[in-house]
């Protein structure tokens, strides 16, 4: 059962040009920041009211995040909703006929985390979390 809506993802050209905004200028706290090699990207998450804003700044061009960076110039990226049991709910995505990108959960800045694919969305990229903060999530620096 999804629970609230964790964070909204939103790429960025660069990490620290996007911190400026939104934790200096609008003076949200940052969470968590990593480097996530495997995924492409350098991630923040800032804390705002009960949720949390994700800036994502790939690491290169040709990574997904890089790619709808140089197609969109950056901007809304996802949204992803919180959910105690990430495989059960992807099980269920799979159950239901929906397009995933992730065939199995895996580790991410927000916990373990999948996505389902935008076709499955009418355009919106999905993401579930599972709140599980191992050492990659509970990382605060680079």
């Amino acid at each position: 059962m999804l629970k609230r809506i964790h964070h909204v993802g939103i790429v960025v050209p660069n990490l620290e040009q996007g911190l400026a905004l939104w934790r200096d200028v609008l003076g949200m706290k940052v969470t968590r920041q990593a480097t996530i090699a495997d995924q492409g990207v350098r991630a923040a998450l800032l804390e705002v009211g009960g949720s949390e804003i994700e800036l994502l700044e790939p690491l290169s061009a040709t990574g997904g995040v890089g790619r709808f960076l140089e197609r969109f110039g950056g901007g809304l990226h996802h949204i992803c909703f919180e959910t105690a049991d990430v495989a059960r709910e992807l099980e269920a995505a799979r159950g239901r006929g929906l397009e995933l990108i992730d065939q199995r959960p895996r580790l991410g800045l927000a916990g373990m985390i999948c996505f389902l694919h935008p076709k499955a969305a009418h355009g919106v990229l999905i993401e579930f979390a599972q709140p599980e903060f191992e050492e990659l999530a509970n990382k605060t620096g680079d």
